[in-house]
């Protein structure tokens, strides 16, 4: 038995400088070397996962074991290119552009890139642990290299064509190959009996130590998953050619690892577009007190501010996909054709912990998301609402809400369950002015036909519970602001309300005047 994972990267690119190269050398690291991916796990663990589901001394031990055997690899038809841009570097007084070099494997979406660790078999738990870790693992290597990563079937894996050099090579039949030198953890018996001998060569062992041998101490934990988390600025600070407990092995891998092959570079612009971003929101820290997160109440000043920086990024970017122009009409909803049913982007905050603030903001769009408008997304750094208002934005996960290719840690997603019941999460606001025969109900029913759904019951509710409180509609941000006039809207009251369809619908489900901005968002039940 065997441990597996699999990985696509659904914008056809993966970005990762080897270890000791400049960026500007254009080189690649291919395939993930086991120390970026064992890195990866724990930067997921520090930012996604509770420690109540993972504790802290569960994930030391599954690093343990994976960091006890070298995996192989099944490489995926790949394309080793490049962009190239001028940057604004500050020399002196002023800005003067530098030429930079932007490498990456162009692989197709389809793909599949699989590593196996060959005699580990996680069982229980352990299995269970890296399983999640793995579905909310957002991108490796880059920023940019958004991954969809899940656990395998041993038996599914196929054949590997990149194998370590020792101790038994891999056997072929006169395959020519190259030798690539991967950066790998020791094991963990061989790092303790290291560090035990260096912390005595170094004399770091006594009492009374001064502040640079503690600096030096300080890179030299005695866990091994502590070296793997140190910073790579303080290693080489300290004097270090690499961290503690890392070795380069010999891996090989077929020569024509790189050669373009037509139905890979074909299939890679046809690959499957997402359909959905999760972005994180992060409070500004401010001395002497912090930026509390913004409150679900304002729900429709979140989703307005996310869609302008959407629209900033992607015009500062200038348009990299040539068929969506400068600012993709996915994101900005113009110019999407008459035929457009509500298939341009929705920006809709999210609760995630129930403590009453948005703590992240889902981007779904039925109709795709193009690989610029998903770039554009992935550049934004910040939102804010005025000067003491502003707060950071880390990219999260990107995928197809269909569960055959979505991220997993999407599925889950209360917005995107198909479900029969459905609550309010913010007020629903009525998008006609209500007639005889034409009030709530028959407009509620009136918008689900438009968009393909069976007609639903419908339901009043008098509040919601947020954050432990009763909530009235009254209590929220309802109107929308076009520059510094309100736009005009048929309904200023609002309106809580469940809904229950003759069938289970697919999320997610926004309804009613600023639907698009987090207003009429429903939760499935």
């Amino acid at each position: 038995m065997s441990t597996a994972i699999r990985v696509r990267f659904p914008a056809g690119r993966y970005h990762a400088t080897p270890w000791g190269s400049h960026v500007n050398e254009a080189a690649l690291e291919w395939p993930p070397s086991p120390w970026r991916v064992l890195r990866s796990l724990i930067a997921v663990w520090h930012r996604k996962v509770n420690p109540a589901e993972v504790a802290e001394e569960d994930l030391s031990r599954l690093i343990t074991l994976l960091a006890g055997e070298l995996p192989r690899y099944r490489l995926p038809p790949a394309v080793h290119t490049h962009s190239r841009h001028y940057m604004p570097i500050r020399e002196g007084r002023a800005d003067k552009p530098k030429l930079v070099f932007d490498a990456f494997a162009r692989v197709s979406p389809d793909e599949e890139l699989i590593l196996e660790w060959p005699g580990l078999q996680l069982q229980g738990l352990d299995r269970d642990r890296l399983s999640l870790l793995l579905r909310r693992l957002g991108y490796l290597g880059r920023a940019e290299s958004w991954v969809e990563a899940d656990l395998l079937d041993a038996d599914r894996t196929g054949e590997f064509n990149c194998l370590p050099a020792a101790p038994s090579g891999l056997a072929t039949s006169g395959e020519v190959l190259d030798t690539v030198f991967l950066p790998a953890p020791v094991g963990p018996d061989e790092y303790r009996e290291w560090r035990d001998t260096e912390v005595a060569a170094r004399n770091l062992d006594r009492s009374g130590l001064g502040d640079r041998d503690r600096q030096l101490l300080a890179t030299l934990p005695e866990r091994l998953i502590d070296s793997l988390r140190l910073d790579t600025s303080a290693v080489r600070g300290e004097g270090w050619s690499r961290h503690p407990g890392m070795r380069f092995v010999p891996y090989l891998r077929p020569a024509d690892t790189f050669i373009p092959q037509r139905t890979a570079r074909e299939s890679a612009g046809r690959g499957r577009r997402p359909t959905t971003v999760r972005l994180i929101l992060r409070g500004k820290p401010v001395i002497p007190h912090g930026i509390p997160l913004p409150r679900i109440e304002d729900a429709i000043k979140i989703g307005e501010a996310t869609r302008a920086a959407a629209m900033y990024q992607a015009d500062r970017l200038n348009g990299p996909d040539p068929a969506d122009g400068v600012v993709p009409p996915v994101l900005s909803g113009h110019g999407m054709g008459e035929d457009n049913v509500h298939e341009h982007a929705f920006y809709l905050p999210e609760d995630a912990d129930g403590d009453g603030r948005i703590d992240h903001v889902l981007i779904h769009a039925e109709a795709g998301l193009s690989a610029s408008a998903v770039q554009a997304l992935a550049a934004i750094e910040r939102i804010w609402l005025d000067r003491e208002q502003e707060w950071r934005v880390i990219f999260d996960a990107t995928g197809s809400t269909a569960r055959a290719s979505g991220h997993e840690a999407l599925w889950s997603h209360p917005y995107l369950q198909r479900a029969v019941s459905w609550e309010s999460v913010t007020p629903y606001l009525h998008p006609w002015y209500r007639k005889k025969k034409f009030g709530v109900e028959d407009q509620v029913r009136r918008e689900c036909r438009e968009r393909g759904l069976p007609e639903p019951e419908v339901e009043r509710m008098d509040a919601i519970r947020v954050g432990g409180r009763q909530r009235r509609p009254v209590h929220f941000h309802r109107f929308r602001t076009r520059g510094r006039r309100r736009a005009a809207q048929p309904d200023t009251r609002g309106s809580f309300l469940r809904l229950t369809f003759p069938e289970s619908v697919p999320g997610p489900l926004a309804l009613g005047f600023g639907c698009h901005f987090g207003l009429g968002i429903f939760s499935a039940v």
